[in-house]
């Protein structure tokens, strides 16, 4: 029986990296879910009250840019999204990069076979920011999402916070992302689970 759920991200989360790589390992074994990638501005999320939204000063959010970059390859070159979902969350923590950099996001693009001409053309309309926005208030509006990353299926929302990749271990991908999605829509009476220590 497929699983269809949706997931948040932004790069700038490293959890949502490790979220990811569970999501992005079971996915390309072939594993039976309907995902919705979603994005999240985290810049937005930590606006306080009473200050200017970060839609309205984009170039001032350090993960905009790529957010953007990435919803037009989503929406647009969809069998390329995998590996370019992958190589943002590898440049921003494995190797550091800014990802509020033009250059920078135009090198990830172009290693990865994807015409940056094109993504930024699509970018200097002002759609894939307007899209950024409307699905990250929606998040907001429907579920009260205020993090990365926040599975959300059957109407209901959890941030999940994992510890650790895959790995490569698909089965264990698997099964991660399957226990998540069970305990979400099968355990509304868990709230919360949280260990006290975090075993390295």
């Amino acid at each position: 029986m497929t699983l269809s759920f949706s997931v948040n991200w932004d790069y700038r989360c490293p959890f949502a990296r490790i979220a990811h790589e569970h999501l992005l390992e079971g996915l390309r074994d072939g594993a039976d879910w309907d995902v919705t990638f979603v994005p999240f501005c985290l810049g937005q999320a930590h606006v306080e009250p009473g200050q200017p939204d970060i839609w309205d000063t984009p170039d001032l959010d350090t993960g905009l840019l790529a957010l953007q970059a990435a919803v037009v390859i989503r929406d647009t070159m969809p069998d390329q999204f995998f590996a370019m979902h992958h190589a943002f969350f590898e440049a921003r923590h494995a190797h550091g990069a800014q990802l509020r950099d033009e250059k920078t996001v135009r090198t990830i693009l172009q290693d990865g076979g994807v015409d940056a001409d094109v993504v930024f053309a699509e970018i200097a309309t002002g759609n894939p920011l307007a899209k950024v926005r409307a699905e990250h208030e929606a998040l907001v509006a429907n579920n009260e999402v205020w993090g990365s990353p926040t599975f959300i299926a059957n109407d209901k929302a959890a941030f999940v916070r994992l510890m650790a990749s895959p790995g490569g271990d698909v089965a264990l991908a698997r099964r991660t992302i399957e226990r998540i999605i069970d305990m979400l829509t099968d355990w509304p009476e868990l709230n919360e689970f949280k260990h006290t220590q975090v075993s390295r």
